[in-house]
């Protein structure tokens, strides 16, 4: 799972914003958010790959563009 997670970080920034698109977004960093381990993070990650099909793929994009980073607690 850390593999996972410094695949993803060592990912240049426009492929994470593809990452982050709508569909894909629930999924690759759904999965991302469960890989860090932590219990808020694993219920967010739960949580992302339903609402991340639908709306959440925005504030992914918009973190992404402002921090580097997704959305993480």
């Amino acid at each position: 799972m850390a593999e996972f997670r410094k695949w993803m970080d060592a990912l240049p920034l426009w492929l994470k914003i593809v990452f982050a698109l709508p569909f894909i977004d629930g999924i690759i960093y759904g999965i991302y958010r469960i890989c860090k381990g932590t219990m808020p993070n694993i219920i967010l990650g739960i949580v992302w790959i339903v609402a991340g099909t639908c709306v959440t793929w925005i504030l992914d994009i918009v973190f992404l563009l402002w921090k580097g980073a997704v959305l993480e607690i």
